[in-house]
């Protein structure tokens, strides 16, 4: 795979999750994604913004354009440094939460995307990658 472009965002405030989701839609813009892969991948990312701002305290999200052969897409990696994730397995659950949200957060997002990734340990924190591909 390779990175075309690349671009960090910090994820200390709501209103950094609204500036995240609207460099995630202009990125899947770019990349040509359709409308409804576009909207997939915004939600997706929007979740996991609002993971990393509530339950990691803030951290990072890493914006490429990548290709892999003839297909590009779009990889959004979103990094903490929070108390991670102590039950994986329960958190992928639907409908469970530790807050007061839907429960559809991780879970949901990884319904959204093509490819997901994440790696958590309790006292070191969260990463979780997404990448969509342009069909």
């Amino acid at each position: 795979m390779v990175t075309v472009s690349g671009q960090l965002t910090a994820i200390a405030t709501n209103a950094d999750v609204v500036l995240a989701r609207s460099a995630v839609r202009a990125a899947a813009q770019e990349c040509r994604l359709s409308l409804v892969d576009q909207t997939k991948l915004v939600t997706a990312a929007s979740e996991l913004a609002r993971n990393t701002l509530i339950y990691g305290g803030g951290g990072t999200m890493r914006l490429d354009t990548v290709e892999n052969g003839l297909r590009r897409g779009v990889r959004v990696v979103f990094e903490d440094r929070g108390p991670g994730i102590p039950d994986l397995d329960l958190a992928l659950t639907d409908g469970w939460t530790s807050g007061t949200g839907l429960g559809l957060g991780l879970s949901g997002s990884r319904r959204l995307v093509d490819e997901f990734d994440l790696d958590t340990e309790v006292g070191r924190g969260t990463t979780v990658s997404i990448t969509k591909w342009a069909r």
